[in-house]
């Protein structure tokens, strides 16, 4: 899955349900599930928020790691996708 497919996926709701269930992380799926929910727009608009969240304001240390989380593994979108849905969520929930 490269990071591109992925976030242009975010539009088509089923194509957002399948990148979302391909993560394998039904703890975080449901998670996302509610966030969505509790401010009334998709998941996919969710994951799309939270990308451009973490675009705008993560700091050099969280891309370095991100980024070396991406280089380890062949599915770098992936991975990206977990790390940023996850630290989204867990902000949301420590606010």
């Amino acid at each position: 899955m490269l990071l591109g497919d992925v976030i242009a996926s975010f539009e088509d709701p089923v194509l957002a349900s399948e990148a979302l269930l391909a993560l394998d992380d039904l703890v975080l799926t449901a998670r996302l599930a509610a966030a969505a929910a509790e401010e009334d727009i998709t998941p996919g608009e969710f994951a799309m928020q939270s990308v451009g969240h973490f675009v705008n304001r993560a700091d050099d240390e969280e891309w370095l790691t991100l980024v070396g989380q991406m280089s380890r593994t062949d599915n770098p979108g992936q991975v990206f996708l977990r790390r940023i849905l996850a630290s989204r969520l867990d902000a949301r929930a420590a606010a």
